[in-house]
């Protein structure tokens, strides 16, 4: 039986018990490790190094895409991730994107990047009317084509104020070429890429290249189409990556931020259990090159 009270609480009581629950704050604090930023390009800005790619996710303006994704982007933050990447052909994804971010008042939260066909004044007007949103964190030129291609339009835009960064994209192996050649030329904010442990063809030529233009680099596709998964599916994660990564998704999305050059990964998903696993990947150790051998050899086995 518990002995009565004999006594009512002081207020030093209260100051003890209070003095203790911030010791155990402070100390859980302590113990779950801040999640990786990297910098953002020409500025002292740095962003979470796992963001939300909305390619073939949100396509539809309805009540169940809408309530994915503002689940999605819930968990988004509660994870420390900010960055959203869409695009004006990514269906309905930037008026899903814009009224649930409006509703949910959290647009300061978040590093909203969309992405143009062509440098298209009217095509930002719509873009920006449909994200519900006066401006971008960052405008892209999407699936470069040409060397040719000039980003003067898009300069023009960040100089009203309309974005504040800029860059370009592909994930098209062929327009290597050209994205390579804009890039030297016009020395973007931002490259985006596809980049995945079995797709490596960006760290020959598109990842040093960033670097020497001073350019961050976005990775879509970090799952490669989900072809990472089929791979390893009814496989166990091997004993020797568990250090590092918790998920197979950890685990690829860990071999491409082990690589300095790279600002950060844009899977996509509607899943929150999956966002919140993937932003998992923003924590605890990375993978040193002998351990990057070591996945790309255990993967090229499969």
């Amino acid at each position: 039986m518990s002995k009565p009270i004999t006594h009512q609480p002081t207020r030093r009581d209260f100051v003890a018990l209070a003095g203790g629950w911030l010791v155990s704050a402070s100390v859980a604090a302590q113990a779950e490790p801040q999640p990786l930023t990297r910098p953002v390009a020409h500025s002292s800005e740095r962003i979470p190094a796992v963001g939300l790619g909305t390619a073939s996710i949100f396509n539809q303006n309805d009540a169940a895409t809408r309530g994915k994704a503002e689940a999605v982007i819930q968990a988004l933050l509660k994870s420390g991730g900010r960055l959203i990447d869409t695009a004006s052909v990514y269906g309905e994804a930037e008026s899903v994107l814009g009224e649930v971010i409006a509703a949910a008042g959290v647009r300061d939260k978040l590093f909203i990047a969309t992405k143009l066909e062509a440098p298209d004044a009217q095509e930002l007007k719509r873009s920006l009317a449909r994200l519900k949103m006066a401006s971008v964190d960052l405008l892209q030129l999407h699936n470069v084509r040409s060397g040719q291609q000039s980003l003067q339009a898009f300069r023009d835009f960040k100089q009203q104020g309309l974005c504040r960064t800029i860059g370009i994209t592909s994930t098209i192996r062929s327009d290597y070429g050209a994205v390579e050649a804009v890039l030297k030329r016009e020395k973007p904010d931002f490259v985006q890429i596809d980049y995945s442990i079995d797709n490596r063809e960006a760290e020959k030529t598109i990842l040093p290249l960033a670097a020497d233009a001073g350019a961050g680099v976005l990775t879509a596709l970090p799952f490669g189409r989900s072809r990472l998964f089929r791979a390893v599916q009814g496989k166990d994660l091997p004993d020797w990556a568990r250090p590092f990564a918790g998920s197979w998704g950890q685990f690829f999305l860990k071999y491409l931020l082990a690589d300095p050059r790279v600002t950060a990964v844009i899977p996509g998903t509607g899943s929150p259990e999956h966002m919140g696993d993937n932003a998992g990947a923003m924590r605890g150790p990375l993978p040193d090159a002998g351990e990057r051998r070591r996945m790309v050899e255990l993967i090229e086995a499969l």
